[in-house]
């Protein structure tokens, strides 16, 4: 990896990390009581992930550029840890249902969206 292609990766993961907070307040404004927005974010970033791999290993998109949408940027706009920690405070609430439709629907969600992208980019 060139010094340029490290600079870019780090600057996508600034703006997916930005794309998230706003996408998070936006949804967190309208909807209360369930983070769904890190599962909007959890799961589209997922597919995209998925979608920017298959591109890249269908030789349709540069490795580089798969190296600077997918790590960099999706990598700053998705957060496992934010949903880990949403899924622990809604077991200490009480809201054990939500918790486990938080932690697994989110996992099982989030790869099959994943899987979709993959599917897609390798069959563009």
């Amino acid at each position: 990896m060139t010094p340029l292609e490290l600079l870019l990766v780090a600057v996508g993961g600034g703006v997916g990390a930005a794309l998230r907070f706003v996408l998070d307040g936006t949804v967190k404004a309208r909807v209360a009581g369930f983070p769904l927005g890190t599962m909007v974010i959890n799961v589209s970033g997922s597919f995209v992930l998925g979608l920017l791999t298959g591109l890249g290993e269908a030789g349709t998109l540069p490795l580089p550029a798969v190296a600077v949408l997918g790590t960099g940027m999706m990598g700053g706009y998705t957060t496992f840890s934010t949903a880990s920690v949403e899924t622990v405070q809604l077991l200490r609430s009480g809201k054990t249902r939500l918790a486990v439709l938080n932690g697994l629907g989110m996992l099982v969600v989030s790869v099959g969206a994943a899987a979709l992208g993959l599917w897609i980019g390798r069959n563009p």
